[in-house]
């Protein structure tokens, strides 16, 4: 539940206390859209001038992380990896990262992370967003829905 996860952590009432703790609220934070929590936990040496949310049509549909490295409470660093789901422009894709996160001061940071690329599904294949259909039948017919410009090209 959020009040008691997640809310207390982006509201500045708790601290992370641990590296997957740190990431799980950011990826809330990114579903908030909450530059501010992102801005915040983002190591000084990395972070971005801005972030702007503005026209953002992102809808994220879910977390899934793949595996961790140190990042507990008595670490110093730590790794996460881990897959988000999530719609843009009509269609369901996959965002897959490996977040390194250092811990300065007692408060865990988002340091960086290497997007991994992941092939989209073939058409056959089940779709992302696990309703059971082919990709083809269900995500995939947005993004290969013909616009207006391409048909008769």
């Amino acid at each position: 539940m959020f009040s008691e996860c997640c809310g207390p952590i982006l509201s500045g009432k708790r601290r992370a206390g641990t590296a997957l703790v740190l990431m799980r609220s950011r990826y809330t934070a990114y579903c908030l859209q909450d530059g501010d929590y992102l801005r915040n936990t983002w190591h000084r040496h990395t972070r971005p001038g801005t972030l702007d949310f503005y026209g953002d049509d992102t809808e994220w549909l879910g977390l899934e992380v793949m595996r961790q490295e140190a990042g507990g409470a008595e670490d110093a660093e730590g790794v996460v990896e881990f897959v988000a789901l999530h719609r843009q422009g009509g269609a369901v894709r996959r965002f897959r990262e490996c977040s390194r996160f250092v811990k300065e001061s007692g408060e865990w940071l988002y340091l960086d992370g290497a997007v991994q690329t992941e092939p989209k599904p073939g058409r056959n294949d089940p779709c992302w967003c696990g309703s059971g259909r082919k990709y083809k039948k269900c995500c995939g017919a947005a993004v290969n829905t013909p616009t207006r410009s391409s048909v008769g090209s």
